[in-house]
């Protein structure tokens, strides 16, 4: 009996030791990635890194971790416009089956999920906020972007006819197609009673915004309105985090 109590607490001691150098590697693990992460993406600041599953080393030696979630707080996105940029805030992604290559200073995910939000003072630069001629006498411009309630985006414009300032709102969609999100008009605005081309008004109150070169290559997947912005999931297959 005593030789089994002797064994069954150097049995006990031994798993705790394992699970104490098993986190202390998983947290050095994050560190490393976190800071590699903020190198290759070149972020502002150290983005969050949570390697999930127990145990860890087990996982490394397999060559694959499960689960990796990765927060980033601002990350600054391609528009597509040579060197203009859109600020993404809130950035948390999903890294599932993360498979390491070239001596582990490569890592891809073979799939990726996540969710961010654009303020609405990123997207206005995007719309025509600035004052834009749009029929003889008359001019027009987008000067605030808010939450329309019911899905939609509430799009404040004023127009100058002739002098006069004529303020209008109108509520559009918000969609997402090739990395681009697409804000459209549901209905136009009125302007004193002066007849425009239709096509000619939507020139100030639709627009689009690239949002390319997210890390790792995931890319837009759907849109929703919120009260700070447009709330936007990401997905990804073969998501390279490292390398």
């Amino acid at each position: 009996m005593r030789a089994l109590r002797i064994l069954l607490i150097v049995a006990v001691v031994l798993g705790l030791l394992f699970v104490a150098v098993d986190r202390i590697a998983v947290h050095f693990a994050e560190d490393q990635a976190a800071d590699r992460l903020r190198t290759t993406e070149n972020l502002a600041s150290t983005p969050e890194v949570s390697i999930n599953g127990f145990p860890f080393l087990t996982q490394v030696a397999s060559g694959e971790l499960d689960d990796i979630k990765v927060g980033i707080e601002s990350y600054e996105a391609s528009t597509g416009k040579g060197e203009q940029k859109i600020r993404i805030d809130d950035l948390e992604a999903s890294m599932k089956g993360v498979r390491f290559s070239d001596g582990y200073r490569s890592a891809t995910a073979s799939e990726a999920t996540g969710t961010a939000l654009i303020a609405y003072d990123e997207l206005l630069k995007a719309a025509k906020s600035e004052s834009t001629q749009i029929a003889p006498g008359v001019t027009s411009q987008v000067v605030g972007l808010s939450d329309g309630g019911n899905g939609k985006i509430k799009v404040d414009v004023v127009s100058t006819i002739l002098g006069n300032k004529v303020p209008s709102t109108v509520f559009s969609s918000v969609t997402v197609r090739d990395n681009k999100v697409r804000v459209q008009a549901e209905g136009l605005p009125e302007f004193g009673g002066v007849q425009l081309a239709e096509d000619r008004i939507r020139s100030v109150t639709d627009f689009q915004q690239t949002i390319d070169q997210l890390p790792g290559g995931i890319r837009l997947d759907s849109v929703k309105v919120a009260k700070d912005g447009l709330e936007i999931t990401v997905k990804g297959s073969n998501v390279r985090l490292a390398g």
